[in-house]
């Protein structure tokens, strides 16, 4: 029997990092949200006035650390930027494998990146990155 709901299974990303595809292994969470900026207008002879303008994407995943693609990515955009004064940025693409056979795919670009946990390392637990990004637009593909 299918559920009549998406399960977190059911989505998959894939992270495109300065034209190159980044190996995420083991994402176990992913979440996104829309940033607005609200416009306002008060006039004098009527109610206000409010509407919201897109002001870009904002979310993070987490995943268990299967390979060193996180540590490599982010190393290697701390040295382009210390030695070279470059800010890489990238594109994240979201798969969702909708109940009714179709599938949904969105596209979130300008994409910048924040290595928010690098791991935490103990004898018997699973060592979990997460990482958290800002991107410009999202669009349906």
């Amino acid at each position: 029997m299918t559920t009549p709901y998406t399960l977190g299974r059911q989505g998959s990303i894939i992270l495109v990092w300065n034209g190159t595809r980044v190996d995420l292994q083991d994402v176990v969470d992913f979440h996104a949200q829309q940033e607005i900026h609200v416009q306002r207008a008060n006039p004098l002879n009527k109610p206000p006035i409010e509407f919201n303008t897109p002001a870009g994407w904002r979310g993070g995943f987490t995943l268990d650390r299967a390979n060193a693609a996180l540590d490599t990515l982010f190393n290697e955009d701390e040295l382009a930027f210390w030695n070279t004064n470059t800010i890489s940025s990238g594109v994240l693409y979201c798969y969702i494998e909708e109940n009714d056979g179709s599938a949904s795919k969105f596209e979130y670009s300008g994409v910048t990146l924040a290595f928010t946990n690098a791991g935490k390392f103990d004898a018997n637990s699973i060592v979990s990155q997460s990482v958290t990004f800002f991107a410009s637009q999202r669009r349906a593909i």
